[in-house]
């Protein structure tokens, strides 16, 4: 089979398509032919080594995301069958409940090999089914950017009908946070540097938007929208760079959920504004499978659909990539394998 890795040194450079056996299930494991993956944005970090010496040793896959068809099942596989659309879940321990350091010690893409091949083999427990009316491109987005935004606005975030969530820009996390907030029927702020992302953001249900290029100040503005109040909850992706605003957005009580570091990783904002105004600030690293198989009912009961930007050819990765680094796309690049 034909995979996608890292090889020899790290290095985008060495990011190269290569030959490996094809894999056959175990006890309880499946095989996956893989139709699409997607990227996030660790996709530009990994073949950096930037998750340090916890990473696989090279030669490694690339990517987490992606959907495949089981065409083969091992002895004892009792969740799938031959046939089954299912994406592998990007922590193959953490099965449902609170994070600990067993569940997020393994992840596809980085301790593991990821979902940029041909074929796949998993456990069964470390797949889910995905909603039958999303195309492979859409489900494919499903398993890090969808359930990080779930897990942060649900899970942890209790979010309920009547609540304000700020979500801050127009990647994978955000528009996945924008969508379910906006079906759970919270009112959505968002913010960005391009009015025309706003209006296209506005079609997809946010309430409001504010330019933070043309409205520096922005979070006097979410004040403002909010009544005075500040938001509920605010999902968090600038890091050092936005977090002293989003703490003075975010109301007395409120939760932040720091999912990035776009902006900056040093804590540069008030502290004082987290213990004077009991506001939680909750770090978020993805989900559990219980998310997913949640997430996935939500999904398919609404008939949602995630935004795909494009969908590359796999032998475009490098130039995938390049749109990622740019920031230019709206929603998520998908590679057809």
């Amino acid at each position: 089979m034909r995979v996608w890795q890292v090889e020899g040194q790290w290095s985008m450079d060495n990011v190269k398509p290569a030959l490996r056996p094809d894999p056959q299930p175990g006890p309880r494991q499946i095989r996956l032919a893989m139709r699409v993956c997607a990227l996030n944005y660790r996709d530009l970090v990994v073949p950096l080594r930037g998750y340090g010496a916890r990473m696989k040793e090279l030669p490694l896959v690339m990517l987490c995301d992606g959907v495949g068809v089981v065409d083969a099942v091992g002895p004892g596989v009792t969740r799938f069958a031959v046939g089954d659309r299912v994406c592998p879940t990007l922590f193959p321990r953490w099965i449902d409940g609170p994070p600990d350091s067993t569940k997020l010690s393994l992840s596809l893409g980085s301790e593991l090999d990821g979902t940029l091949a041909e074929a796949m083999v998993v456990d069964e427990d470390a797949a889910c089914a995905v909603p039958a009316h999303l195309t492979d491109a859409e489900a494919a987005t499903l398993p890090t950017a969808a359930v990080t935004a779930w897990h942060a606005l649900v899970t942890e975030g209790r979010l309920a009908p009547g609540d304000t969530v700020l979500v801050q820009g127009c990647g994978g996390v955000s528009l996945f946070a924008l969508q379910f907030a906006h079906m759970l029927g919270a009112r959505v702020i968002v913010t960005s540097s391009s009015d025309e992302r706003l209006e296209r953001a506005r079609a997809l249900g946010a309430d409001a938007g504010i330019n933070y290029v043309s409205d520096p100040d922005w979070s006097k503005r979410v004040r403002e929208l909010s009544g005075g109040r500040g938001v509920d909850q605010l999902i968090e992706v600038g890091g050092s760079g936005t977090l002293a605003q989003s703490l003075r957005a975010v109301r007395t009580g409120g939760t932040v959920s720091l999912i990035g570091v776009l902006a900056g990783a040093e804590l540069t904002g008030s502290l004082g504004l987290v213990v004077t105004r009991h506001v939680r600030l909750q770090g978020i690293t993805g989900g559990s499978r219980a998310d997913f198989e949640a997430m996935a009912a939500a999904i398919a009961a609404h008939g949602m659909r995630p935004v795909v930007d494009r969908v590359f050819d796999s032998g475009q990765l490098l130039e995938a990539l390049a749109l990622l680094r740019s920031g230019r796309q709206f929603g998520k690049i998908a590679l057809r394998v």
